[in-house]
């Protein structure tokens, strides 16, 4: 999720390098699931990008535009923030014991590991104001209570991963103001500002052809109700609820709580050392972009008026910080922490993040890079090419996913792809609206399947983060089911184009295929490797250590 200021902004002046420009980003994808290095594999990455835009070593060059990635951008200096606060707000409950009570009250209720992975999936789509907060407090809350049920670290942060961002583009976040701001943009590149329906309508319009965001949901609901998986997952959860364990042997987690902050201080964890800096954090960021909301829609503004205007991002940083307040001050007024050892834990926190940090860095220098070598423009000119309206939802979602899992980033590439998708729409739908709505639902559904499933996104990683997995192990396990998931709404989008039946009814056709794909997929993998496609329900209720 990066800035398209900095993409829009490059470090040095953008040119179109052809294919040339897809080396960096596919170098990074490849090192990293080769050498599960993220932070190595991104840095080369970004350096054979410098050697293609300088003809030299590029060093130089390399090391300015990482240096750009951070301080060019307001965008991503508050999302490092709120990442750091974040951090240290989760160390100061998992301290305080708020975790713990948790865990503690929701044990004797979830005593299986499907009752923990649904609550885990109905916690995911509760949160629906930001995919990072997402990540980071339902990861955090739920990783103890599935270490218990033999849940792998794996299995885990595909359920919080899918039920990030997807959830965030239907919800109140800064995820649907960015959407309606890319349709104004190619509103304008289509010079139809004025001709158009409202951003709002459009965007609401293309809900039902955001399939990929959808069926992800869906598919998480799919795969922990029957229990259910297939390819790198199955190989893990077999592991995890075998051998009791829940990272491979080599694994090299994002993060650990108990190593990184530390004892629980207190022997009674109490739910307001939770409640209160959680609550906070909610009230907070959604009271935060009430008032920049009303701020700028100015006094008796419609309720989208207010939501265009309200700053969600600014919310969440204030809100982040509100969090580590409270934690504070819960813990030194209820005497369980002096102001030395509430002050480490915040520091444990930051440091907690930091590697987390480093890939988000990183990974925010490849976006500009692939900005800087027009790759995005390359593919999309290539999909531009061969569009139909038979083909037009297919074409766009097939340029938005590669460009999107190429530069790990979703924002990044809607402000890419739509000004392209609009005018496309427009002019193939007869200089009407009627594909508008298509176009749009399609760029988003692509960019967050990239997104989703890329080892250089942030999203991605910190599900890893927070979670407690090996980031290119939540990679190579999850991606076969985000395959599985955008086959599904191409199929059901080549259909539409066809037929021109309402996504309504093709919907909950998508859900039957994604249903009979799993079982059918889960049976196929597990006959192929000789081992059961679900865990006997005795192996599913405790670790070993509770046996």
């Amino acid at each position: 999720m990066v800035d398209p200021g900095v993409l829009a902004a490059a470090p040095l002046q953008s040119e179109n390098f052809g294919a040339l420009s897809l080396v960096p980003p596919l170098l990074a994808i490849a090192l990293a699931m080769i050498t599960r290095r993220a932070i190595l594999s991104l840095f080369l990455g970004v350096w054979s990008g410098a050697i293609i835009y300088t003809g030299g070593m590029g060093v130089v060059t390399t090391l300015t535009w990482t240096a750009e990635s951070i301080g060019a951008s307001l965008f991503n200096a508050k999302i490092m923030t709120i990442v750091m606060f974040l951090g240290a707000g989760v160390a100061l409950i998992w301290r305080l014991g708020g975790a713990l009570a948790i865990a503690n009250a929701a044990t004797s209720r979830l005593d299986s590991q499907r009752k923990v992975g649904l609550a885990t999936w109905i916690f995911g789509m509760l949160w629906f104001f930001g995919d990072y907060s997402n990540t980071a407090i339902v990861g955090t809350t739920m990783r103890d209570m599935a270490d218990k049920m033999r849940m792998s670290r794996e299995k885990l942060s595909y359920i919080i991963d899918s039920t990030a961002a997807p959830v965030a583009t239907f919800g109140i976040s800064s995820w649907v103001v960015y959407q309606l701001s890319m349709i104004e943009q190619g509103y304008q590149a289509a010079g139809i500002a004025g001709e158009a329906p409202g951003s709002f309508g459009v965007f609401l319009q293309s809900i039902p052809f955001n399939m990929y965001c959808i069926f992800a949901v869906v598919m998480v609901g799919i795969i922990v109700l029957t229990q259910r998986d297939f390819g790198e997952m199955l190989d893990a959860e077999h592991r995890s609820w075998k051998e009791g364990k829940v990272l491979r042997d080599d694994a090299t987690p994002m993060q650990s709580a108990e190593e990184s902050l530390g004892d629980v201080v207190t022997e009674t964890p109490q739910l307001r050392f939770f409640l209160l800096p959680v609550g906070a954090l909610i009230l907070v960021v959604f009271g935060g972009a009430a008032y920049t909301g009303l701020a700028g829609a100015g006094s008796g503004a419609a309720f989208i008026d207010i939501v265009d205007n309200a700053a969600f991002v600014d919310a969440l940083q204030w809100g982040s910080f509100t969090m580590v307040a409270v934690g504070l001050l819960s813990g030194v007024g209820s005497g369980l922490m002096d102001i030395e050892e509430a002050m480490e834990t915040v520091i444990d926190g930051f440091s907690m993040m930091l590697t987390a940090i480093s890939i988000l860095i990183m990974a925010w220098t490849i976006g500009s890079v692939t900005g800087t070598l027009g790759t995005g423009v390359y593919v999309t000119s290539i999909a531009e090419s061969i569009v139909s309206p038979t083909l037009l939802p297919v074409v766009i979602l097939f340029a938005a996913a590669v460009i999107a899992f190429a530069t790990g980033t979703s924002w990044g590439t809607m402000a890419i792809v739509t000004p392209i998708a609009i005018p496309l729409a427009w002019e193939i739908g007869g200089n009407t609206p009627e594909l508008l709505p298509v176009a749009v639902g399609t760029v988003f559904s692509g960019a967050i399947f990239g997104d989703h499933c890329s080892p250089i996104s942030d999203t991605t990683i910190l599900s890893s983060t927070f979670t407690g997995a090996d980031h290119i192990d939540h990679v190579r396990t999850q991606i076969y089911y985000a395959v599985t998931v955008i086959l599904v709404a191409m199929t059901m989008l080549l259909v539409w184009g066809v037929t021109r039946i309402t996504p309504l009814v093709l919907l909950p056709v998508g859900v039957g295929i994604l249903y009979g794909l799993v079982y059918g997929l889960s049976e196929w993998d597990a006959n192929r490797k000789g081992v059961l496609p679900r865990a006997p329900k005795s192996e599913r209720r405790s670790s070993p250590a509770d046996d």
